[in-house]
């Protein structure tokens, strides 16, 4: 099957770079009409390979977690930046009877982690040293959560949701242009932090677009995994390969970590807007809290009415931005070790009494903002896939190994990537991380503690009927880029390729700018913005949404999105 979507592989790239080139020349959102369209079912990733390896697991009868399953580990072979079995993320599930699922496969502390293990003898932050190389590795979680997704939820027999992976793998696929030129600028990183240089290194020459990269190891690993499911990765031969990893480079994870690792189900978020219901995952991600946070107080605004390029509609987004990362900072954590008021962050009162401050004639300064007191209402490399089928069954997932690559570490004789987690950690209270985010005690470094996360995949839905699914990478914006994308469809009345194409903006309260894509403000907006007290910054990318929108007539309509190599099949 795959041999035979050769030509949708190319005809999709082809795709992309012609949205890419309107996009470099600044044409508007409104001349990008509607994504794929199917009426059966819509896979959206990263990758054109993996979306077909998605359909195809429908198409032989799966289940959307079925092919959700397939999707990932096919991932962790095309889309080795971000796709993983080394790393760790989220699954939201929406069944066709409107229940929903949350399955937290993030990524724990090695039992030897402790609070100050980034800090030197004065107490600082090291840097670098939770970025990059053994010690920034987090037990992964990825294999655990797709076997137990596929024991809840699962169709097929697990070893046919393996076969595509392991063909990729051994057979090998052609690079992309933006794969080839992502391999050879960390081609230093690779090597510094590898005792052998791993397949990700092309020793003649640099890659370029078209060459094979085969994993001829990673299929081994794979088809472990595939006859021995959970058991051939957390023990056996792959566990030995990667413990010995860890102490070839002093690493922290030992077998008894993979033994104790376990996928947990949460309570998802849910919240309401205009009517709709919104579904995202809840801690240890603050991308639920804090996407129902910025819902819930701009509901009380006419941003519809405003329209998506009114000042009125940029400022109040900004402000709400500002505010709720700023509570994330302080109260967001593992749920684990930490509790958490999550009833009170999402009271509309203290909402309102957040924006208490918010003024429309001038913007408020990040540093007199603060954490607010919930309790008292009491009573940027990551990848996102959406699945979804006619009957209203969706799955969203996010995942992540962290930084580009992780941590650079491919366990050898393995051939897998390890994450770079740890980093998502507080390695100390009120020092950002590698995304400039704060964090306080709630999220401190502590064994098996599960590391704070902004991963959203989310699902929408209003009176039973699925709508909408999406998700995105792109570390701290991931929250802020989710947020706009689902105005941009509700209140803004774009289609699902217009929703995510459209330029975007973000803030996180620290540091104190507004990040911004080439065409989101105006010349005139700008100045605006700048009179009103907002220092602008722009930037050339922020996120990478892919998204299902379901229409009236109940086709699906894919959305894609054109900052990446990103592709929408339909059945």
């Amino acid at each position: 099957m795959i041999q035979q979507s050769w030509r949708s592989v190319v005809l999709g790239w082809l795709c992309l770079e012609v949205l890419l080139l309107l996009a470099g020349q600044g044409f508007a959102i409104a001349q990008v009409q509607r994504g794929v369209q199917a009426r059966r079912a819509m896979v959206v990733t990263a990758h054109l390979l993996a979306s077909q390896v998605g359909i195809d697991i429908l198409r032989q009868g799966g289940s959307v977690v079925d092919a959700a399953i397939a999707v990932q580990f096919a991932l962790a072979v095309v889309y080795p930046s971000a796709g993983n079995i080394g790393g760790g993320g989220f699954m939201v599930i929406r069944q066709q009877d409107g229940r929903v699922y949350a399955l937290d496969f993030r990524e724990t502390a090695p039992l030897r982690a402790h609070r100050d293990m980034y800090l030197d003898s004065l107490g600082n932050v090291i840097p670098g040293r939770s970025l990059y190389g053994h010690l920034a590795v987090g037990v992964p979680g990825t294999v655990d959560g797709m076997v137990k997704a596929h024991q809840r939820f699962g169709r097929l027999p697990w070893h046919r949701l393996l076969e595509p992976a392991i063909r990729l793998a051994s057979e090998g696929f052609p690079l992309t242009q933006r794969e080839a030129a992502k391999l050879n600028r960390f081609r230093e990183k690779f090597l510094q932090y590898n005792r052998k240089p791993p397949p990700y290194v092309r020793p003649d020459r640099p890659w370029k677009a078209g060459d094979t990269l085969r994993l001829p190891a990673l299929a081994v690993t794979l088809r472990r995994i595939q006859q021995e499911g959970r058991k051939g990765f957390y023990e056996g031969e792959t566990a030995r390969l990667l413990v010995a990893e860890m102490q070839r480079g002093n690493g922290l994870i030992t077998l008894e970590d993979l033994q104790q690792y376990e996928a947990r189900w949460r309570e998802p978020i849910v919240t309401a807007y205009r009517g709709y219901r919104v579904i995202s995952m809840g801690p240890p991600s603050s991308g639920g809290v804090l996407l129902a946070q910025l819902l819930r107080i701009v509901e009380d605004y006419p941003i519809a009415q405003w329209g998506w390029m009114d000042w009125r509609t940029l400022h109040l987004m900004i402000e709400a931005e500002k505010r709720v990362y700023a509570d994330r900072a302080r109260y967001l954590g593992d749920p684990d070790f930490v509790r958490m008021p999550l009833r009170g962050l999402l009271s509309k009162s203290y909402l309102r009494e957040r924006m208490r401050s918010f003024r429309f004639d001038r913007a408020t300064p990040p540093d007199s903002i603060t954490f607010g007191n919930p309790y008292r209402y009491e009573s940027e490399e990551t990848t996102h896939f959406s699945i979804a089928d006619s009957a209203g069954n969706a799955v969203a997932v996010t995942t992540t190994l962290n930084g580009p690559y992780g941590s650079f570490v491919v366990v050898e004789g393995a051939g897998f990537l390890l994450n770079n987690e740890m980093d998502d950690f507080s390695a100390k209270p009120g020092v950002p991380n590698a995304y400039g985010l704060i964090g306080y005690e709630a999220n401190a470094i502590a064994p098996r503690k599960r590391m704070l996360s902004s991963m959203t995949p989310t699902i929408v839905d209003r009176d039973s009927v699925l709508v909408m699914v999406l998700g995105t990478p792109g570390g701290s914006t991931i929250i802020t880029s989710v947020f706009q994308t689902i105005l941009n469809v509700l209140d803004f009345g774009m289609t699902m390729q217009q929703a995510v194409a459209a330029p975007r903006f973000h803030h996180q309260w620290r540091p104190p700018w507004v990040y911004y894509e080439p065409g989101r403000f105006t010349p005139a907006i700008r100045r605006k913005l700048e009179a009103l007290g907002h220092v602008l910054r722009q930037r050339r990318s922020i996120g990478r949404v892919d998204a299902i929108l379901r229409l009236p007539n109940g086709i699906l309509e894919g959305g894609a999105d054109p900052r990446g190599d990103d592709t929408a099949v339909g059945w």
